[in-house]
């Protein structure tokens, strides 16, 4: 299954819940992205039957090791992108909305070079 844009964002959202909550549920993830709960269950038995997520019998959701890869592409790739924005002077909410459209199409040979030149710049700049 070839995952869109926002099977990413719900990936990367349990994710992200997960990191602060021992248990994730579709509810969470419907109030943490401002989805109505007919989408957010339509995208979850998707990402179910993609083999992305699994949902125990308690509803608590759990990223698969595919899910969790991409996840956590998406995340790094939101996080060293926003970063990146703000070391250029973007103001915060901008540059996380910017990061947020950008990190789905970027490709990854152009996201290994952004992140390779940021980490320089950083370097430079701690000299």
């Amino acid at each position: 299954m070839q995952l869109k844009e926002s099977g990413e964002m719900y990936l990367e959202s349990i994710y992200v819940l997960s990191k602060d909550h021992p248990y994730v549920r579709s509810i969470d993830v419907g109030e943490y992205l401002g989805y109505s709960k007919p989408s957010v269950s339509r995208a979850m038995g998707l990402l179910k039957d993609g083999g992305y997520v699994t949902a125990n019998s308690d509803g608590h959701l759990t990223l698969t090791d595919l899910g969790r890869e991409v996840a956590e592409k998406t995340y790094e790739r939101h996080t060293v992108l926003t970063a990146l924005f703000r070391k250029l002077g973007v103001d915060e909410k901008i540059a996380a909305a910017d990061a947020c459209k950008i990190e789905h199409v970027i490709s990854d040979e152009t996201f290994a070079a952004i992140k390779h030149h940021a980490k320089k710049m950083e370097n430079m700049a701690n000299k």
